[in-house]
């Protein structure tokens, strides 16, 4: 071969391969940043019902099926809620038996495919809690943003925000706490949730773009009443609040913020949700450069809503060792930053945004002291 062909031949395969990784980064990006609730996210993997009674449940014996704590049970047209291993029910080695509170959907039937989710309520707080609800839309940057409204007798609200994997349905786990304690409670629905509005890319921007929909949700807030405003988030939905604490014109109504397995540091996240659609090791750092392109998260933004020096309002974080998508370490680093300010309830053998699941009371005295000086 000629000196000049080989190295177009060598060049063309450097290029192809070259764009190849590219479609591959941008592949795997895309499967990271566009995580839905009708599939487990990483560290719930699927299981197989193996029998049922009216209120026990037999499934394959895993890490996730033996997690202490009250899950949702979810598959394709089927929702359950289940609550602890029952150690005192025989069965066989290779399987795990839990107490099964009810069937909110469908049916379970032996061999069924199934996944733990944190949420455990479906419908709405009417429907699956008997609490006083109202449907409102709040004004919102795209569209009206679809919101539960909770009244109650304070004038300190409570803004609540799901994340990764779930819907505006699994903040209803604390609001029977929240209404104890007579909190008015917003529960909004943001940008590409269903029945919310679409942004042309579809993709999750893990809190960097969302929190303009919670800043529009603090201001409907205190145009309806609210003299102040807790922001109670949960994965993408704690970092959010983050945001809106450090970049809203309205952060000094902001009076406490709650932060369940914040996602403070995106790089990890994105390379685990892609890793749990089995992309291949090398293409991660590919799809991290991807997602730092389509949707600019290689901005300061990201870093100013982390930044220790800029918390300015008591936090009460929620995180462990056991959540394999936001790493438990970056909020020990920010409580460890803030003392003054951040408190971290570490819970053990929780997944990402499950940490009430894991120790309901506990979750809920944590909060209880957090919020009382905050009434």
């Amino acid at each position: 071969m000629r000196p000049g062909t080989a190295a177009a031949a060598a060049a063309t395969t450097v290029i192809g391969t070259g764009a190849a990784a590219l479609a591959a980064g941008r592949y795997a990006s895309d499967v990271a940043l566009k995580p839905a609730p009708d599939r487990p996210l990483p560290g719930d993997g699927r299981l197989t019902v193996h029998a049922t009674t009216a209120d026990r449940i037999t499934l394959t014996r895993s890490l996730s099926a033996l997690r202490p704590g009250r899950y949702g049970l979810t598959g394709r047209g089927t929702h359950a809620v289940i609550g602890p291993v029952a150690d005192d029910v025989p069965h066989k080695a290779d399987t795990v038996v839990r107490r099964l509170e009810r069937v909110t959907h469908g049916t379970l039937s032996r061999g069924s495919r199934v996944w733990l989710t944190p949420q455990v309520h479906i419908g709405n707080p009417a429907d699956a809690l008997g609490l006083e609800c109202a449907d409102v839309d709040v004004p919102g940057e795209l569209g009206a943003l679809p919101t539960w409204f909770l009244p109650g007798e304070r004038d300190t609200w409570v803004i609540t925000v799901h994340g990764l994997g779930t819907t505006r349905e699994h903040p209803m786990v604390v609001m029977p706490f929240l209404q104890r304690q007579h909190f008015p409670v917003l529960d909004p629905a943001y940008r590409n949730d269903p029945g919310a509005p679409r942004t042309s890319d579809g993709r999750t921007h893990l809190g960097d773009a969302e929190w303009r929909d919670v800043d529009a949700v603090i201001r409907y807030a205190l145009r309806y009443g609210a003299r102040r405003v807790i922001l109670h988030g949960w994965s993408t939905g704690a970092t959010m609040a983050l945001h809106a604490a450090a970049h809203s014109a309205l952060r000094d109504r902001i009076a406490g913020l709650v932060l369940d397995s914040p996602v403070l540091d995106w790089r990890a996240t994105v390379r685990a949700l892609a890793a749990a659609r089995r992309m291949p090791r090398p293409v991660l750092p590919l799809a991290v450069r991807a997602a730092e392109g389509s949707t600019g998260l290689y901005s300061d933004r990201l870093a100013e809503a982390r930044d220790p020096a800029l918390l300015s309002v008591p936090t009460l974080i929620f995180h462990g060792p056991g959540d394999t998508i936001a790493p438990w370490t970056a909020s020990r680093r920010l409580a460890a930053a803030r003392p003054d300010l951040v408190g971290l309830h570490t819970v053990r053998n929780a997944p990402h945004g499950a940490m009430w699941n894991a120790a309901p009371d506990a979750y809920e005295e944590t909060l209880r002291r957090f919020l009382t000086p905050l009434m």
